[in-house]
């Protein structure tokens, strides 16, 4: 591994950026977005343009509010980490020693078609949630238990009631395999949630707001679009004709910026679920802050949220080899070789095999609205895109943006 800044950022080739994201609103493949680039905690790079209400013609800004969806779940997992600091469990533990509705778990039988063809299993531990091997699924991906899912709308929503309940209900389904033995992308973080909730004694919310945004200054992310707003919260849009979510379903439709969740009518503006996995709205230099924390080894100015050998730990391959390599059967929105898994995001294994620009362990996820995030360590570099365009995988957006990056490296 090279030494951090071994190469700096050339700010001509950043430029080109901009060009790119017009393209991407020129051809109405997203509304608006905005990117913020990061080199040694200085800001390299910052741009943003389109809009992010096309209805009402507002402008997407610095100040515009976002849903991240999946980039909450980094956050969760920094908060499960933090606990485990604390040493008030290890990750060992089984998840049914905190919800025991998670106590005398059923496992789908290999190959079986229906959901009652199951054999005993035994309840995930908190290592498999956080790493995505703990047999849980989403309703978006294949299989017979997504499709239970999809049919029992267990996703989450912020407008779905109480957390705990929700956990329950998954929890009364069996499992997609057993434990430990594939990846597949799932509401894990969400059910980790809960597991901070009930071993700190508070809400998700209020774990959130007094242990991480506090503290990091990020004054603007929550669950709920913060009181004060006005109309900064961006609209949601889709270039499917039906649900942004059913991904089972996916049709192209003529419109490819189909409103489907508008500021001002939106759940986002009054959350009652707090939603581990993918709950949270916020302002991008709210997730810049985050990220620097991160790249920081777990502090920013002077607020320690972690020790740096528990970053290390979590930003470290945490799968036998790479995602590919468990056969996952679940919703892809960036390549599965050469990439491995830690604890809340992706590591970079092997750029080659990946097929995009980067750097070997490279740490990143991103969100079902096309938002991204990634920290290079190599070359001490953060990014955060926003946009609003569901689902995710709609277009190759994120590896672009790492050649871009890559590029002005010089």
């Amino acid at each position: 591994m090279t030494s951090p800044i071994s190469r700096k950022l050339d700010i001509s080739r950043l430029d080109r950026i901009g060009d790119w994201m017009q393209r991407y609103v020129d051809q109405r493949k997203y509304p608006g977005c905005s990117v913020l680039v990061s080199q040694a905690g200085e800001e390299a790079y910052f741009h943003a343009t389109g809009l992010r209400s096309t209805e009402n013609g507002l402008p997407f800004e610095r100040d515009t509010i976002a849903r991240i969806y999946s980039m909450t779940k980094p956050i969760t997992s920094l908060a499960v980490m933090m606990l485990a600091e604390r040493g008030l469990f290890h990750l060992e533990a089984p998840v049914s020693q905190f919800i025991p509705s998670f106590s005398d778990m059923q496992a789908l039988v290999p190959g079986g078609e229906r959901i009652d063809q199951t054999e005993p299993a035994p309840a995930p531990t908190l290592h498999q949630l956080l790493t995505h091997t703990a047999g849980l699924s989403y309703p978006f991906n294949p299989g017979v238990l997504a499709r239970e899912m999809d049919e029992q709308d267990l996703l989450f929503k912020p407008d779905q009631g109480r957390l705990a309940d929700m956990c329950d209900r998954v929890a009364a389904l069996p499992l997609a395999f057993q434990p430990g033995t594939r990846w597949e992308y799932s509401v894990a973080i969400d059910i980790l949630g809960r597991v901070v909730e009930v071993v700190s004694g508070r809400t998700l919310a209020d774990f959130f707001e007094q242990e991480i945004f506090a503290p990091l200054g990020m004054t603007e992310t929550g669950f709920t679009v913060p009181s004060g707003a006005g109309d900064r919260f961006a609209s949601l849009y889709t270039p499917l004709s039906g649900d942004a979510m059913a991904l089972n379903a996916a049709r192209a439709g003529g419109e490819t910026l189909r409103l489907v969740d508008q500021a001002g009518r939106s759940p986002f503006e009054s959350a009652s679920m707090y939603s581990g996995g993918g709950g949270l709205v916020g302002t991008i230099d709210d997730y810049r802050r985050f990220a620097e924390m991160l790249r920081r080894g777990g502090e920013v100015d002077g607020q320690r949220l972690i020790g740096p050998a528990t970053l290390d730990f979590m930003m470290r391959n945490h799968l036998p080899g790479d995602i590919a390599a468990m056969g996952p059967q679940s919703f892809a929105e960036q390549p599965m070789e050469g990439m491995g898994f830690g604890l809340g995001g992706a590591v970079v294994l092997d750029p080659g095999r990946a097929r995009t620009p980067g750097s070997v362990g490279d740490f990143s996820w991103g969100g079902m609205a096309s938002t991204f995030f990634w920290l290079d360590r190599v070359h001490d570099i953060t990014v955060v895109f926003f946009t609003q365009l569901a689902p995710s995988s709609s277009y190759p957006s994120r590896s672009e943006l790492k050649a871009l990056i890559h590029g002005a490296l010089i």
